[in-house]
């Protein structure tokens, strides 16, 4: 039935537990999973790194904050894809950019997924109150049934 399945993630915990389900519904016929995490602007202001902002060089770039954020986000997306080759599905991994939205969508119309499944939250859980999250948002606009996972 969801021969095909994409999984957004931000690597929040509720996108882990999803993943938990995601490796589940191999059991019921998955064959395929097309991992994606979106890069934001605003992610470079998020960066979760070891050193402080106060703490940074000076001389660190915005696209030289951009490349180490790619490169954590390629680690983490790795280290999914590890784990659900491990339980026998096959994986591809697509890193975007821009707004996650549109670059859901994108990648759901063209990977042709049978289904998404998402966290029902993200990292930013004030700005996804007032302005209305991006799980929600695929919920309205998606072409493809949705399984959203609560918290």
């Amino acid at each position: 039935m969801f021969a095909k399945i994409l999984y957004p993630t931000d690597f929040s915990d509720v996108s882990k537990k999803a993943l938990a389900y995601v490796k589940k519904l191999k059991e019921a016929g998955t064959k395929e999973v097309v991992i994606t995490h979106v890069i934001e602007l605003m992610d470079i202001v998020r960066l979760p790194l070891d050193v402080a902002w106060s703490e940074r060089p000076a001389s660190e770039t915005e696209a030289e904050l951009q490349r180490q954020l790619e490169k954590m986000v390629r680690k983490e997306l790795e280290a999914v894809e590890t784990e659900l080759k491990d339980t026998g599905l096959k994986v591809k991994v697509v890193m975007g950019k821009g707004n996650p939205l549109k670059e859901i969508l994108r990648i759901e119309s063209e990977e042709n997924v049978s289904a998404i499944v998402i966290g029902s939250h993200g990292k930013s859980n004030i700005k996804e109150m007032l302005l209305g999250s991006t799980s929600e948002n695929v919920i309205r606009h998606s072409r493809t049934p949705v399984l959203v996972i609560k918290r």
